[in-house]
C-alpha cells in the first residue's frame, strides 16, 4: 500500500473495527519498506499481509471487501 502505517490506522479507525467478528477476526501484519521515488515525489510503501483466523470463506470475504472500502483512495 502507498501509505504509513498511521496512515492506515486513519483508513481503517478503531471505532470501524473490521476485524472482529463474533467467530474469528482478520489478524494484519504490517512491514514499512523503503518509499519509492518517482522525480521529486516520494511514496510511501507499506506491506500489509492479512490472515484470517476462525472465518468461512463468506466471512472472510466480507471482512476483506470492508476493509477494501475504508482503504480505497481515489484515482483517476
Amino acid at each position: 500500500m502507498g501509505c504509513t502505517a498511521a496512515e492506515l490506522a486513519i483508513g481503517v479507525p478503531s471505532r470501524h473495527n473490521v476485524t472482529a467478528r463474533p467467530s474469528g477476526c482478520m489478524d494484519l501484519r504490517l512491514h514499512t519498506l523503503r518509499p519509492r521515488h518517482i522525480a521529486s515525489l516520494e511514496i510511501p510503501q507499506l506491506q500489509v499481509n492479512c490472515a484470517y483466523n476462525g472465518l468461512d470463506d463468506e466471512a472472510c470475504y466480507r471482512v476483506q471487501k470492508c476493509f477494501d472500502l475504508q482503504t480505497q483512495r481515489g484515482g483517476g
